[in-house]
């Protein structure tokens, strides 16, 4: 092998193991710079480089090289782990199925988007990009019928956020302070006694990161000042797991339905571009309950994958 390509190999393999290294950093970073907050969004894909910097310095037998690239992947590996392991365990109290959809204003087709809720018996849906006429369409094409019990602030564009129920709902409550609508209402259901369920929508960083990072946490402190009883978050986060701010949120009481089912990554956004979805945003939260399976649902029309996650709350304390 000429000196020219060995010194090109180890090129490859020093940038490959760096680029993953970027990516670990991301993964950890705290910072609301618009630029990292957006690269971390494709962190893993970041991580996984650093696989080409292993197999490149090992053809090259850069011992050095190749155990440094080892332990950038084994590290990268131990930052994913979570999502695929799941520790969701059995409940003893009701199952409840929910659902999280970005309606992209008006964009989804209202009967496709019914057809899937009467289809996985969905008890609770939350609802980002709810626009009046989405609401009027959603009507019309049945929504009301299967979820009769309903607390929405529809607005234009982005702005509008809905929760959806087969259980009565109370306590409304319409956050003050947000860009978007930030929702939440009490759910009685038999068995688990009063749920209460947030819907939500933080701005994207490519908005403000700043704001972004700000409304993250002031979302978690609501949740965190959440009634002690099972509790259920349906959002477009606009953030990752990758994202510091967005696992914080699920670093106490509550946790990602994902990452409790050990689903893996469930990318959702984009599903409008002529590349497959490659960042999962979208996420549904529980507390006091335990996700057995969660998935994504196309929703012809939007611009987000919908999420269905199966949960067994926590029974009613008597």
């Amino acid at each position: 092998m000429s000196k020219v390509v060995r010194v090109g190999f180890n090129v490859l393999a020093g940038f490959a193991t760096f680029v993953g290294v970027g990516g670990v950093a991301l993964h950890f970073s705290r910072s609301s710079s618009r630029i990292l907050v957006l690269a971390a969004s494709g962190a893993p894909y970041l991580m996984s480089s650093a696989l080409v910097g292993v197999v490149a310095f090992a053809a090259m037998r850069h011992r050095a090289g190749a155990g440094a690239a080892i332990v950038v992947v084994a590290t990268a590996i131990g930052t994913q782990v979570p999502l695929y392991v799941g520790h969701s365990g059995d409940g003893d109290g009701p199952t409840v199925v929910a659902m999280q959809a970005n309606l992209l204003f008006d964009g989804a087709d209202p009967t496709a988007f019914v057809d899937q809720v009467r289809a996985r018996n969905i008890a609770v849906l939350t609802v980002d990009e709810l626009t009046r006429k989405a609401v009027e369409d959603l009507g019309r094409a049945g929504l009301d019928q299967l979820l009769p019990h309903r607390y929405l602030a529809p607005g234009k564009t982005a702005s509008g956020t809905g929760i959806w129920s087969i259980y009565p709902l109370s306590e409304t409550v319409e956050y003050d302070g947000f860009v978007l609508n930030q929702l939440s209402a009490t759910a009685n259901i038999p068995g688990a006694g009063p749920v209460t369920v947030y819907a939500f929508h933080p701005v994207p960083p490519v908005y403000s990161s700043t704001v972004w990072a700000d409304e993250l946490s002031r979302l978690r402190d609501i949740i965190e000042r959440s009634p002690a009883g099972p509790a259920i978050v349906g959002g477009d986060f606009n953030a990752t797991y990758d994202h510091a701010q967005f696992r914080a949120m699920v670093s106490g009481r509550f946790e990602d339905a994902a990452e409790q089912s050990g689903a893996g990554h469930l990318v959702t956004y984009p599903t409008d571009k002529l590349w497959p979805p490659l960042v999962g945003i979208d996420h549904i939260l529980v507390a006091r309950g335990r996700a057995a399976a969660v998935e994504t649902v196309g929703l012809p029309g939007a611009d987000h994958r919908a999420l269905v996650a199966r949960l067994r709350l926590d029974r009613e304390q008597s």
